[in-house]
């Protein structure tokens, strides 16, 4: 499992060529050789992957637009061809799917996206919240309405560990269930102020990771590990993925 940084964690400091371009020197001096592109300003995909080729950088997995990817598939892929990258992530369920009315919707409309992107050698993602755990007026929740409409072959699952103990779900039981659909996983961190759920460096927080990461190396399907933190709450970003990659790395990972 390759250790890598999800840049949504420094978003504020990639909205430039120059800016990413610095903050790719940060991410690669604390350690790092993999990252995921996300909320990244508008820069072009092939200045993104020489940024990252000189920093030794791996571009693993994004966010993308969903729109895009229903209404311009093609081109999704030839962004991800010029970035070297083979996973399509869908950073959220988009808004108007969020219901029992429409929720299976959501596999009728990015079916056919799919196909195209796997017989491109590329593979949707679907990186969950804790809202898709909600139980919906029929009693079904999102998540599993998810995971029956669309195969593993075509969908995969960017388990995010800190969104999985929000919902008050068991993150290594869910880790079992998609087991086949992780090939990218969020390590992120949940701590506590008085009754404040809050993002944490990993290793900071109270999640098990040695639990977690033991677990994702015995099952042996993940191949990148993307330390992520929403909020830094008023630290340096770029100090937090010290520590997370720091704590990682301490843990023999």
């Amino acid at each position: 499992m390759r250790l890598g940084a999800q840049l949504y964690t420094v978003r504020t400091y990639i909205q430039s060529e120059r800016d990413f371009r610095e903050s790719m020197r940060r991410v690669a001096a604390i350690g790092y050789r993999d990252v995921q592109i996300s909320g990244a300003g508008r820069i072009d995909p092939r200045t993104m992957r020489a940024i990252c080729d000189e920093y030794g950088l791996k571009i693993g997995l994004t966010h993308t637009d969903p729109e895009r990817i229903l209404n311009d598939v093609e081109g999704v892929i030839a962004d991800h061809d010029a970035l070297g990258c083979d996973y399509v992530g869908i950073g959220g369920m988009p808004e108007r799917y969020r219901s029992a009315a429409w929720v299976e919707r959501f596999a009728e409309d990015f079916t056919r996206p799919a196909e195209r992107l796997r017989a491109a050698g590329k593979r949707l993602m679907y990186h969950n919240h804790n809202f898709e755990w909600e139980r919906m007026p029929d009693g079904r929740r999102m998540i599993d309405v998810l995971l029956a409409s669309m195969p593993a072959e075509l969908m995969g699952i960017t388990l995010d560990t800190y969104w999985v103990q929000a919902a008050g779900a068991d993150v290594l039981a869910f880790i079992d269930r998609v087991q086949d659909r992780i090939p990218c996983v969020h390590l992120k961190d949940m701590a506590v102020k008085g009754f404040e759920q809050r993002f944490a460096p990993v290793g900071e927080g109270n999640i098990d990771f040695a639990r977690v990461l033991a677990r994702l190396q015995q099952i042996g399907k993940t191949q990148y590990m993307y330390v992520e933190q929403d909020a830094s709450y008023g630290e340096d970003p770029f100090d937090c993925l010290r520590r997370s990659y720091d704590n990682v790395r301490a843990m023999g990972y």
